[in-house]
């Protein structure tokens, strides 16, 4: 039968994540079973860390899977696990190494801890919808085998004086006890300038809020924010953060390799001219172009037939055209 000790750091290695320590004390467990006689016992918890451990991708240490959240905090949080990768993300060369780099220091955690060193965990990712800020949350998470906690501004901002920075504190003290990528998107609907013209006293204490948790927080979870609009962030949040990402619309060199990407396994019945469909989805970002391929294997898929260069041409300028008529008049 497993001993206290073993329970305890059976739970230990579950709430940190340290899937390698986690099967060993498993199997020390399952050792122990068999000594004791209990050879079917140990067989069968033998069958269940092998299974277990064929789910942990790798390299590198992988968390179990960890609850959902509960109570209160199960109102302000979503909760997923990411599949994605980095390599599913076309950005620009300098966006992907810092990615890269943090993801690095991550895998490394322990041994950066060792040294008395921290490693990069706050992100502020800035640039305009569509270039893949919420993606990449997605994509650190899937790298990381982390949960992607999602905060729901919806639920987090309420009109009663004090209530959205307790709500606050629920979520830095999960990002405390768990482990996780943790998502603000669309920060400036908490983050943005004390003294705004429209600010009522309450953004001001939220944001005092922000920074203060923000600047204490000693956890190994990663806590990325997504704005679309860092002109109107209060200035002192930059400073709280270890990198700021920029994202920008995709040039024609990155148009072509979304579009290419997009198209991996889907054969396409025509020569296509890339550099011509890139010129003509200039201006449209990531996730626009991305729709655009998918739009133009719809159309085909309807009409039950190959795939052509003049659907991604016409998808492409409806795309031009849906955005157009989205612009404000002048």
């Amino acid at each position: 039968m497993a001993s206290a000790d073993q329970l305890k750091a059976l739970l230990k290695a579950y709430a940190e994540g340290d899937a390698a320590q986690f099967h060993s004390i498993a199997m020390q467990i399952a050792a122990g079973e068999a000594r004791s006689g209990h050879g079917k016992l140990a067989e069968e918890l033998r069958d269940l860390i092998d299974k277990s451990r064929a789910r942990v991708p790798s390299p590198g240490p992988s968390p179990i899977p960890l609850a959902r959240p509960r109570g209160e905090i199960a109102d302000l949080l979503t909760v997923t696990y990411p599949h994605t990768r980095l390599l599913d993300l076309v950005l620009s060369s300098k966006t992907k190494s810092v990615l890269e780099r943090v993801v690095r220091e991550h895998k490394t955690i322990r041994d950066i801890r060792a040294h008395g060193l921290s490693p990069r965990k706050k992100l502020l990712l800035v640039g305009p919808p569509g270039t893949g800020k919420t993606l990449t949350a997605s994509a650190i998470a899937g790298e990381l085998s982390l949960p992607l906690f999602v905060v729901r501004l919806d639920r987090l901002i309420t009109r009663y004086m004090g209530e959205t920075g307790a709500k606050l504190r629920l979520i830095f003290d999960a990002i405390a006890q768990t482990r996780a990528v943790y998502l603000f998107d669309e920060f400036d609907s908490i983050g943005s300038e004390r003294g705004l013209s429209n600010d009522v006293g309450e953004i001001r204490r939220v944001v005092n809020s922000f920074l203060q948790m923000v600047e204490q927080d000693e956890s190994d979870s990663l806590i990325i924010a997504a704005t679309n609009h860092p002109t109107i962030l209060d200035r002192a949040l930059f400073r709280r953060f270890d990198d700021i990402v920029e994202y920008s619309l995709p040039n024609e060199k990155e148009i072509i390799e979304a579009l290419k990407f997009k198209f991996t396994s889907r054969r396409i019945s025509d020569a296509v001219k890339w550099d011509v469909l890139a010129k003509r989805a200039k201006g449209l970002s990531y996730a626009d172009v991305t729709r655009a391929a998918s739009d133009a294997i719809k159309h085909a898929l309807i009409e039950r037939r190959e795939l052509t260069s003049k659907d991604l041409t016409a998808a492409i300028l409806e795309r031009k055209s849906v955005l157009a008529h989205r612009k404000p008049a002048k």
